[in-house]
């Protein structure tokens, strides 16, 4: 389902850190499929893959992202082995006006690839931007639409600043992490589950992108 060349033939930039962006990952009839067989998720936060229902369409699309191949792309272009690590798989439907933070991932995580399920993006908000600082949104080195079929991948380090201006409203991202040790999948998917929790008594905010 989805276009590996579009990944093969993206460039990486490596300042103020190491990432990469492609579009077209997915035609418009697949990525169609995609958003009718999309979990049902009628609340903000992020949601452990096995904790959702989903149709045909998703669980084809959830394959190529476990696919060897994906891995492998992602670890040549960003110079990591990638085999044998565990990885986690999330995904969001909507997203809160204080979402999208500044923040950087968890050292858990050793690459974090997003990729965003929507329709055509028209809004200001909800534009992910990799930082050049920890301190200003308005710092950017690229901005992201998360338009559908997009892709936005990073290697994980103590300065990969990301965040978007507030949005509010339905934003769909499947978010995929290669994690450092095979304890770390149980303490990520732990937090995601309490944040979802405590997400259906009170508003709080979540990062993730």
């Amino acid at each position: 389902m989805l276009n590996f060349h579009a990944v093969e033939r993206a460039a990486v930039a490596t300042t103020p850190f190491e990432f990469l962006t492609a579009g077209d990952l997915l035609n418009d009839d697949d990525l169609a499929a995609v958003q009718s067989d999309f979990p049902r998720i009628d609340k903000p936060g992020v949601f452990p893959l096995g904790s959702l229902e989903y149709g045909q369409a998703f669980a084809a699309l959830i394959e190529d992202i476990r696919s060897r191949r994906m891995m492998d792309l992602l670890g040549r272009k960003f110079g990591i082995e990638l085999a044998g690590l565990p990885t986690m798989i999330t995904v969001r439907g909507h997203a809160q006006g204080k979402d999208g933070r500044i923040h950087t991932d968890t050292k858990d995580k050793v690459v974090t690839g997003l990729l965003y399920l929507n329709s055509k993006w028209e809004a200001s908000g909800g534009r992910l931007r990799m930082l050049r600082t920890r301190r200003d949104l308005e710092n950017f080195a690229a901005e992201v639409s998360p338009s559908g079929g997009t892709l936005a991948a990073f290697k994980v380090a103590s300065n990969s600043w990301h965040g978007h201006k507030p949005f509010v409203g339905q934003r769909r991202n499947v978010m995929f992490n290669w994690l450092r040790s095979e304890a770390a999948p149980s303490r990520q998917v732990g937090r995601h589950k309490l944040a979802a929790k405590v997400k259906t008594l009170i508003p709080i905010f979540y990062r993730g992108g």
